[in-house]
């Protein structure tokens, strides 16, 4: 068979899903280490506006991320808001997020780039997107968020402020 005619293989990946603002986001299934409810947090002076402090996950220390802050989200404080614990480059992040959707399996055939016309302080931060049944799924990029987190990234952003 000539290379016109070979066919790409199309793959699946499961996602664990959440709700940002009504907005449905996934990560990869395999960096999910747990799901928990609004973690306690310990506030951490001069940091970050997206890092909501720092939590005690029995015994080891998570940074609180609110996704919220990350996607240009109206600020929410929400008892019933949860907690996705994954894990970046050996340290372990706690994702604050609206609610829990469903582990989902996504084809590879449905994938697309994030569009140029979302936000550049907001399209950095998502890896891809899935069409799914009428609506749209947003990939969490961990590693650009491991990134942002980096004590190396000593310069500001436009989430510093």
């Amino acid at each position: 068979m000539s290379a016109a005619f070979q066919v790409k293989k199309q793959t699946t990946e499961q996602l664990t899903t959440f709700y940002v603002d009504g907005d449905l986001f996934g990560i990869e299934v395999m960096k999910v280490q747990e799901v928990a409810g609004r973690p306690n947090l310990f506030e951490v002076p001069l940091a970050p506006r997206f890092v909501k402090g720092l939590v005690n996950l029995r015994g080891q220390i998570a940074t609180a991320i609110e996704l919220r802050e990350i996607y240009a989200k109206p600020e929410k404080q929400d008892q019933n808001q949860m907690s996705v614990i994954c894990k970046i480059d050996g340290n372990l992040v706690s994702l604050i997020v609206d609610s829990i959707g469903d582990v989902v399996e996504v084809n590879s055939s449905d994938f697309e780039v994030v569009p140029d016309t979302i936000p550049p302080q907001v399209r950095r931060f998502i890896k891809g997107i899935y069409k799914m049944n009428g609506t749209l799924l947003s990939v969490l990029d961990l590693e650009a968020l491991a990134k942002e987190l980096s004590p190396a990234n000593e310069t500001t952003t436009n989430l510093n402020n």
